[in-house]
């Protein structure tokens, strides 16, 4: 199936070849993937652009904005990324660091407008996915075998 050209050739079937979409919408009802098209649609415009390249694993920097009253800061959130899930507008990353000997956990929606920037520091060598099982570790044990990356900018 080719893609839509706009949310309301979605809506009123246009796009289906010469039909007018009795196959996708019958009695009001919307199939999935018609329902899935739409909602691509609509997100698309609210994505980032550009996002840096960062791994499970990397230390990052999160540039986040902080509303205070009337003025705006910038605050900087540093640590591991241990977990992304999601897909579209729903994607999400987890970074963890180690505050006064206690875990802190953040979890930032990569598309968000708070999000100011991410910048990747340093690779760390993983061999999963999650990396859940650093919330049971302290001291040294947190830390990951650096891994030589180019989008890091470590060599």
């Amino acid at each position: 199936m080719r893609e839509p050209k706009s949310l309301d050739s979605l809506l009123t079937g246009e796009f289906c070849n010469g039909e007018q979409g009795n196959n996708m919408v019958q009695k009001g009802k919307i199939s999935t993937g018609t329902k899935t098209e739409m909602l691509d649609a609509v997100e698309s415009k609210s994505l980032r652009k550009s996002i840096p390249h960062f791994e499970i694993g990397d230390t990052v920097d999160v540039r986040c904005s902080i509303r205070e009253g009337d003025k705006v800061r910038t605050q900087v959130f540093t640590g591991t990324v241990i977990a992304r899930k999601g897909r579209g507008i729903n994607e999400t990353f987890t970074v963890r660091r180690i505050v006064d000997n206690e875990g802190v956990e953040r979890i930032f929606p990569l598309h968000s407008p708070n999000v100011v920037d991410i910048k990747p520091i340093r690779s760390g060598k993983t061999r999963r996915a999650k990396l859940y099982y650093l919330r049971q570790r302290t001291g040294k044990a947190v830390r990951l075998a650096h891994r030589h990356s180019d989008h890091t900018g470590s060599k």
